[in-house]
């Protein structure tokens, strides 16, 4: 528990060195509106009467490890200005995962963050992929202790390559730093994209396609 805490004041303090605020939108869109009365939300959060701020206003546990048993194996646990209210305008948010034996956070992007994990418990392969035209793979594999860090924007994963448990803390430089995953954003959008682009886009025969949009809109 004490390593636990150790990590969070580590991390919170290297984010805030990066960034004391948000300098980028705090959601994917937000389309300006004239008349205040019809605003559905803002850039950030409406905030209230600093006299009555709590300490509960600045407080959140993440001593329990997530459920792991799932598909992928792994669990995140997000600890951003909708857990912690006390985060707004702050700039910087946290994660805890959690990972089963061979366990996986598949490849993903955070639109509004750069993310800095440390290992505490097991062994992560991880990485990230440049954008185009290089696409070039940087990752390494981490040990307790060890320290990686996720440019903004960019699709990275962590996988546990390990035949334990693992467990690793993130920072990231966004209150509301936001998460795309490639394969359920793809193949699990809303209404779906067309298996014919999708077939074309990924060279893939469409009834490919279409077996994993059911999958996904299944797991959805």
């Amino acid at each position: 528990m004490k390593s636990f805490l150790q990590t969070f004041v580590l991390l919170a303090l290297a984010s805030s060195f990066v960034s004391a605020f948000d300098p980028s939108p705090l959601q994917d869109i937000c389309v300006a509106i004239d008349e205040p009365k019809n605003a559905v939300f803002v850039n950030g959060k409406f905030c209230k009467d600093p006299n009555l701020a709590k300490a509960e206003d600045f407080f959140f546990s993440v001593k329990t490890p997530g459920n792991t048993t799932n598909p992928l194996g792994s669990n995140v646990t997000a600890v951003t200005v909708d857990q912690i209210r006390g985060l707004n305008t702050l700039g910087i948010s946290a994660a805890r995962l959690d990972f089963a034996p061979y366990g996986e956070v598949p490849p993903h992007t955070h639109p509004r963050a750069t993310e800095i994990l440390v290992v505490l418990e097991g062994t992560l392969f991880v990485g990230f992929v440049t954008s185009d035209p290089n696409h070039t793979l940087i990752s390494k594999v981490l040990n307790p202790g060890d320290v990686f860090v996720f440019p903004i924007g960019l699709i990275h994963f962590q996988v546990n390559i390990g035949k334990t448990n693992a467990v690793a803390f993130s920072g990231l430089s966004s209150q509301n730093p936001g998460v795309i995953t490639i394969a359920s954003a793809v193949f699990g959008s809303n209404p779906p994209i067309k298996p014919d682009f999708l077939a074309k886009a990924f060279q893939l025969d469409v009834k490919v396609v279409k077996d994993l949009e059911a999958k996904f809109k299944m797991d959805n």
